[in-house]
């Protein structure tokens, strides 16, 4: 098996790393021609805390963007006057709007037109015609993340962009922001305190870092791992831990990311702990990293519905691989939020 130390990127990105909010009200910059789209998506977002701004094409975008400074914006992208992709990749190049997530909203959900925005820089792509929860929930995390990344120090700065290329590489990519929303939730719903509920949304964008020094024909692999492969995988709690070191400021995190994989009868990983050994925050986030990866799209699975995902969880439960009371109120949490 290999110890951290032989794996030489996790070893150069420590080294680097080493030498180097709350939600307020959020201005959101709706940018599209068509006056029933904007007034659609004004219309949506009304009834939560933001402050709407529109542009129609009309005026000069860019310059509309540097003057606004929103914390978000929502791109029309087949505009007739301006390149959407175009201005989304200007957006990106600006050090003044670089940190503003971009949403694409399109009429067609193709593949082809995916992949435009996200190699322009884009965040998301919704399809219309939108609908008002996905919509609502894309919104809330995109600021949330860009809250956290206004926030961070250049050593917090670099790691979570480190982290954005660990969550792109992934097979389900977007899926730390779909976490980090869902811990802050949960996290309240269990009373816990601010500083919990910031280590647990930080650790939803570090906690597979570490996979970021696993090779892509181990990491990617279609078919079943062998033994060596399985270990190497299991390596990037240690190596994520090695890389978070230098968080000196939130060293809570350090526990989930190395201990995110145990479980409640020992027989997890790296270290065997079992029961209330395992620190708390450890478990609550291994709870939400589980139910995002049965109820999202894997290539060798379909997503589970929620109900199905809280059957499978309470089914390791009863086998001795999670925390039954944890998972008893996460099951009545998840319940609750779909009422």
């Amino acid at each position: 098996m290999k110890e951290v130390g032989e794996f030489p990127l996790a070893t150069k990105i420590g080294s680097l790393v080493s030498n180097n909010s709350n939600l307020t009200t959020a201005k959101i910059l709706i940018v599209d021609e068509n006056p029933l789209s904007r007034m659609i998506v004004h219309d949506f977002l009304s009834l939560e805390d933001y402050k709407l701004v529109e542009l129609d094409g009309m005026d000069p975008i860019f310059e509309g963007i540097i003057e606004q400074q929103p914390d978000l914006i929502l791109l029309d992208a087949m505009m007739r006057r301006i390149d959407s992709f175009t201005l989304c990749r200007q957006l990106k190049g600006n050090h003044l709007t670089a940190n503003i997530p971009i949403v694409f909203t399109t009429l067609t959900d193709s593949r082809t037109e995916r992949i435009k925005a996200m190699e322009a820089g884009g965040s998301d792509v919704l399809v219309k015609p939108l609908n008002r929860i996905e919509l609502s929930t894309r919104v809330k995390s995109l600021i949330n993340q860009k809250c956290l990344s206004d926030g961070l120090n250049p050593t917090e700065q670099l790691l979570l962009t480190i982290a954005k290329a660990v969550d792109s590489r992934a097979v389900t990519k977007g899926g730390s922001i779909r976490v980090a929303s869902l811990v802050r939730l949960f996290g309240r719903y269990l009373s816990l305190s601010t500083a919990e509920i910031e280590n647990l949304a930080f650790a939803a964008h570090l906690h597979d870092i570490g996979t970021i020094a696993i090779p892509d024909a181990v990491m990617l692999k279609a078919g079943e791992l062998t033994t060596e492969e399985k270990e190497i995988i299991r390596q990037h709690v240690l190596l994520g831990e090695e890389i978070c070191q230098p968080l000196r400021n939130r060293s809570g995190v350090l526990p989930i990311v190395r201990h995110h994989h145990e479980k409640w009868d020992g027989s997890g990983y790296p270290d065997g702990l079992s029961g209330e050994t395992i620190p708390y925050l450890a478990q609550i986030f291994q709870v939400i990293d589980i139910y995002d990866a049965l109820t999202s799209d894997r290539p060798h699975k379909r997503a589970y519905s929620p109900q199905e995902a809280l059957q499978i969880m309470d089914e390791e439960a009863k086998k001795g691989w999670r925390n039954p009371e944890l998972i008893e109120k996460f099951t009545i949490f998840i319940r609750s939020q779909e009422q």
